[in-house]
């Protein structure tokens, strides 16, 4: 049975697709409600900052640091140094990664800070970048930075 969360990060990533962006999504989830939903939003917004992670965080708007300190963040694939950053900055104490095989980012820092890190291994996750990967390969290492 899927993770409910997961499931919602998927329907940010095909969103994301459908809009001709990159497939990754994300949720924020503080008591177990989602309190922010986001997609990777560069190629739509023309953002250099608007990865899943940092679209979720923006539209879960300001919270406080205990919220913060209550939440979990789902992501569809393993987050880049960024999205990293803005864990470990705003003190979320949980990570769950819907798959990593296509793109892995610094965990074992995150973890070294004191962040839970939880790999799902999701097979869609993983077919859903793959053949985004394979269809786009300039788009995604633009957005991956190579």
């Amino acid at each position: 049975m899927m993770d409910k969360f997961l499931e919602a990060a998927i329907e940010e990533a095909q969103k994301g697709l459908d809009e001709g962006g990159i497939p990754i999504g994300s949720v924020l989830v503080i008591d177990g409600k989602i309190v922010g939903r986001g997609h990777n939003q560069r190629v739509q917004k023309g953002s250099a900052i608007l990865h899943a992670e940092m679209d979720c965080l923006e539209n879960a708007g300001r919270l406080s640091a205990a919220d913060y300190r209550n939440a979990t963040l789902y992501s569809t694939l393993s987050p880049c140094d960024m999205c990293s950053g803005a864990i470990l900055l705003y003190g979320i104490p949980k990570l769950v990664i819907g798959e990593n095989q296509t793109f892995r980012g610094p965990e074992a820092y995150v973890k070294s800070r004191g962040v839970d890190v939880e790999v799902l291994n999701d097979s869609k996750c993983r077919e859903l970048m793959e053949a985004f990967i394979e269809k786009n390969p300039e788009l995604w290492n633009e957005d991956i930075g190579v």
